[in-house]
């Protein structure tokens, strides 16, 4: 290939080859970094975002090229806020890449307040004496008002005061019922509430606190107090499940979209929807504590073999006494001594023996 290159004499830029040949930046990041290092100095005064609309760029393009220059090292970004609660924004691009130490000691030195890139401002006017004011900008002009006659001032220094009017008698006004005013689903905003929230208003307040300070880590989401009171009852459901302030505010800030925001209501609407946690299950009831347990009490059931039994009620028979009774008369109804196979041989003396008794035979 052939190159034929005549260096300019003047109206260059002094191009590094780390940023001509860098295949990590886009040609946009470095279009607009060439763009901006090239501009005199009296034209830095302006955010990177206005100088890159001169390139016809913008949107996507503009937000990947700085997210480039950004992950180089070749733009630094700070927020501040002042004692007046205004934010402000500094921005620095240099031709070469720089940590966040090194842009930092860059621009302590390039600050306003080190002088280097302070410029000449007006004089503000003298504070007027009384009855002066600071001279307007431009010539004199007449004014250019037509068609206006001072109206004449009636008050008692001018005319004289009417004379006093006989009191004529008024009708007694006839009572009409009020109208029955029905409740506005609306917000005096504008915007309606969230019908399907059971929020407290305390809840409602701290929701509405959360969605109207993240205009402070994102200036897209700007709300409106109308709209964040319209989306309040949307965020209170997530502190009704849970979650805290702060992990509200995350997840609403998290994973921002490439695109950037067209509608702050909109896109906060969508997360809180989308995202909302699943409420907690309902707690099961306790279950209710067991029966106590009652003493040990001697079985009535049989004199011959005293024994021990922990009844479930008020028995005085232990359950094998108790089988035996029934079997017993079962015994005596039928003249037969055929026992169960299950039947202990317990239980068999203890049926013989009553059934003798119920017969009036001796033991």
């Amino acid at each position: 290939m052939l190159r034929h290159a005549i260096a300019p004499p003047s109206g260059w830029t002094k191009a590094p080859h780390t940023v001509v040949r860098s295949r990590r930046m886009n040609s946009d990041a470095k279009v607009l970094l060439l763009y901006v290092q090239g501009l005199p100095d009296s034209a830095t005064d302006r955010p990177l975002g206005e100088l890159a609309r001169k390139l016809d760029m913008k949107g996507r393009s503009y937000q990947q090229a700085k997210k480039q220059l950004t992950e180089n090292g070749y733009f630094h970004e700070w927020r501040s806020q002042g004692d007046g609660g205004r934010w402000t924004t500094e921005q620095l691009l240099s031709s070469t890449p720089l940590t966040r130490d090194e842009a930092g000691s860059v621009r302590a030195k390039l600050s306003p307040e080190a002088g280097q890139l302070a410029r000449p401002e007006q004089q503000p006017c003298p504070p007027p004496p009384p009855g002066a004011q600071c001279p307007a900008v431009g010539e004199p002009a007449s004014r250019s008002v037509g068609g206006y006659e001072p109206e004449e001032e009636h008050d008692e220094e001018n005319s004289p005061p009417n004379p006093p009017s006989e009191p004529q008698p008024q009708p007694q006004p006839q009572p009409q019922p009020q109208p029955q005013l029905k409740p506005n689903p609306e917000s005096e905003d504008g915007q309606a509430p969230d019908p399907e929230t059971t929020a407290t208003p305390r809840q409602l307040a701290r929701a509405e606190r959360v969605l109207l300070s993240l205009r402070h880590s994102r200036r897209e989401l700007l709300l409106g107090v109308g709209e964040a009171r319209a989306l309040a009852g949307k965020a209170a459901r997530w502190l009704e499940r849970g979650v805290t302030e702060s992990d509200l505010r995350h997840a609403l800030l998290a994973e921002p979209p490439k695109e950037g925001v067209r509608s702050a209501f909109g896109f906060l609407r969508h997360r809180l929807t989308s995202k909302c946690p699943v409420a907690p299950a309902p707690v099961a009831p306790p279950e209710p504590p067991p029966p106590p347990v009652r003493a040990l009490i001697t079985c009535t059931g049989t004199e011959e073999e005293e024994h021990l039994f922990r009844p479930l009620g008020d028995e005085t028979e232990c359950a094998d006494c108790r089988r035996a009774t029934a079997y017993a008369s079962w015994m005596v109804a039928t003249d037969t001594y055929d026992f169960p196979p299950d039947m202990t041989w317990r239980q068999r003396f203890v049926a013989v023996a009553k059934a003798d008794a119920l017969r009036g035979k001796p033991a």
